[in-house]
């Protein structure tokens, strides 16, 4: 099999990977631990379940494709360039969700995704499964997402826009298991912003420092918000 042949089959594995945590976790571990619903531990277990999957993305880079598996070498910056661009990420992000919040509001009306509600009683209080998620998020997304799939598609298809587009699109519908129209469209844009980033900066610790900001702010606020109330968000 030629290199860009363990290039498409690797990103196949990770996308079905993760697709199968995103919908089989929960029952999964329904089966074993014999308690129904979005527990804080049950909950606790689907991030482990997301964090195995970058274990065997790692070992399938390591023995099949023996390759680096940040394709694109890590570039330094000085902790000035650190702070200015996760300030502007984050932001850029905050901006852009909330119009696309917005819009989806006046087109659709769409309400909380009720796995969401769901997700944000599993953690009520308990900051460190908040930050546990937040880190999981972060690293594991991030490392799979942009670090392992978007240079491994421009490198496919010779296209910097495929490598964006796609890992971007990928991104948006693991996200469609939240079962709403926002939670597709969002990540799409958190997505493409990100891989266009990462295109640029080429360092991927930004990405998990701003990834995680981001999900912590918007957990926080899920936390501090009566549950009936999500929706507002």
């Amino acid at each position: 099999m030629s290199l860009y042949g363990k290039y498409a089959l690797g990103i196949l594995f990770t996308f079905v990977l993760l697709a199968a945590a995103m919908l089989y976790a929960l029952p999964l571990i329904y089966l074993i631990t014999g308690t129904k619903g979005i527990t804080s531990v049950n909950f606790f277990y689907t991030r482990i379940v997301l964090w195995i999957v970058l274990f065997f993305v790692f070992l399938y880079n390591f023995f099949v494709e023996k390759n680096p598996f940040l394709l694109w070498k890590e570039k330094k910056y000085t902790v000035s360039f650190y702070t200015r661009s996760v300030i502007r990420l984050y932001f850029t992000c905050l901006i852009g969700t909330s119009v696309i919040g917005i819009i989806i509001q006046l087109l659709i009306q769409e309400g909380m995704s009720s796995k969401m509600v769901q997700i944000s009683s599993a953690f009520k209080n308990n900051y460190l499964l908040m930050i546990f998620i937040c880190l999981t998020a972060g690293v594991v997304e991030e490392l799979l997402m942009r670090g392992y799939i978007q240079p491994r598609i421009e490198r496919i298809y010779n296209n910097q826009y495929c490598g964006i587009f796609i890992s971007a699109l990928l991104f948006g519908i693991l996200h469609s298991t939240y079962g709403t129209i926002g939670q597709v469209v969002v990540p799409f844009f958190i997505g493409t912003v990100f891989a266009m980033f990462y295109k640029q900066y080429s360092n991927i610790k930004i990405l998990i420092i701003c990834h995680f900001m981001y999900d912590f702010v918007a957990v926080m606020i899920m936390n501090l918000i009566d549950t009936k109330h999500l929706s507002v968000l």
